[in-house]
């Protein structure tokens, strides 16, 4: 038995030695090198955050961080399938990618990505196992990207002028026909529009177990019915009577400190808090969810399978998985973005988080008919 125990323990200080002399050689081939980091732009705190850690990675490991600001991801996702369909396996245009749901299972079926990587991180470590990582809209993620943080669909208002806000989306309905063009939504396909699609579909549909399975054409107009039949009777008391809808969730935050809506929307809990600091939203402003909970996601990283800095991006996401960049990126007054690790490895007013009631995402499938449907429907 002693043999045993000290062959293993042998084997493991061996494996250890292994790996960590495998990490240093990619740390030592991403010198130089420049990572193209896509990624959605319409957050003036996520921006910011962004080039403080293109300093950090500048400074640590001589890596140029460039963020390629895009407002929806499935356009990188055409863009690497272009670059798969001409045979173009090495020296991509695209490094690095902030992704989830129907983009990354798009991504994964067409063997866009490089992987598996994630466990091969030496900040892996830190991370929350009890949390869903290694899972995506119900996609096993297979350690081809990497959990960076944690997104709640949840609303803000003003508790000056709205201090009983809606707690289901049944007393938004009647909010809206109470008090007319106070209340509205991003316009689909952008993320926040179509999250508050889903959303209400649950709620409507009372989370019908058909939407944690890939969609069932012939099912999906009677599934969905409940959903436009809410949608047509909000329009026509909605913001702009529904003939015009907000661009983004940063659009309805200024929307709503300017008084012309009663709520706005945001995948962050904690968006408020910076909001805030940054002049964007009144002190008197607050974030909840409603009753039945917030429809709730992990969003990853990941690398292209044809990455021309594949090297370097795996560092810079060591990096944002770093208690450090962890710790920054949850600072209220930064970002905010509620963190992947445990709270044990976080400094500062990251550990102060509080998460809502989770409501699991639909399978993504659900994602693009929405979509879909909704164009065909309101698009014009």
């Amino acid at each position: 038995m002693t043999r045993l125990f000290t062959l293993l323990s042998t084997l493991l200080v061996t494996f250890t030695a292994v790996a960590a002399d495998g990490w240093q050689t990619v740390v030592d081939q991403s010198k130089g090198q420049t990572v193209y980091f896509h990624a959605w732009g319409g957050s003036q705190e996520i921006n910011n955050y962004l080039r403080w850690v293109s300093n950090e990675v500048k400074q640590k490991y001589d890596i140029t961080l460039k963020q390629v600001k895009v407002t929806d991801i499935a356009e990188t996702t055409s863009r690497l399938i272009a670059e798969k369909a001409a045979g173009k396996n090495s020296a991509g245009s695209v490094d690095m990618v902030w992704i989830n749901g129907e983009n990354f299972k798009s991504m994964k079926n067409n063997d866009l990505l490089y992987g598996p990587f994630v466990e091969k991180l030496p900040s892996w470590q830190y991370v929350n196992k009890s949390l869903p990582v290694d899972s995506d809209f119900s996609e096993p993620t297979l350690g081809l990207e990497a959990p960076w943080g944690v997104g709640q669909l949840v609303f803000i208002h003003d508790s000056a002028s709205l201090n009983n806000p809606p707690q289901s989306f049944a007393e938004l309905l009647s909010y809206a026909n109470a008090f007319p063009n106070r209340i509205s939504y991003p316009r689909p396909p952008e993320f926040h529009g179509t999250s508050f699609l889903k959303a209400l579909l649950i709620e409507l549909t009372n989370n019908d177990p058909s939407l944690s399975l890939p969609v069932n054409e012939a099912d999906f107009s009677s599934i969905t019915a409940s959903l436009w039949q809410y949608l047509d009777s909000l329009h026509r008391v909605a913001w702009r009577q529904g003939k015009q809808f907000p661009a983004s969730s940063s659009e309805m935050t200024q929307l709503l400190d300017d008084g012309q809506l009663d709520l706005a929307i945001t995948f962050n809990p904690n968006a408020v808090f910076s909001a805030q600091t940054s002049g964007k939203l009144a002190p008197s402003t607050t974030a909840y969810a409603m009753e039945a909970g917030a429809l709730s996601n992990i969003h990853f990283l990941a690398i292209p399978w044809n990455a021309n800095a594949n090297q370097g991006a795996q560092v810079v996401i060591n990096f944002l998985l770093s208690p450090e960049a962890q710790s920054r990126k949850g600072d209220l007054n930064i970002w905010g973005d509620p963190s992947v690790l445990d709270n044990q490895y976080l400094q500062g007013s990251a550990k102060k988080t509080t998460l809502f009631k989770s409501i699991a995402e639909p399978h993504p499938s659900w994602q693009v008919a929405l979509e879909k449907e909704w164009l065909q429907r309101y698009g014009n």
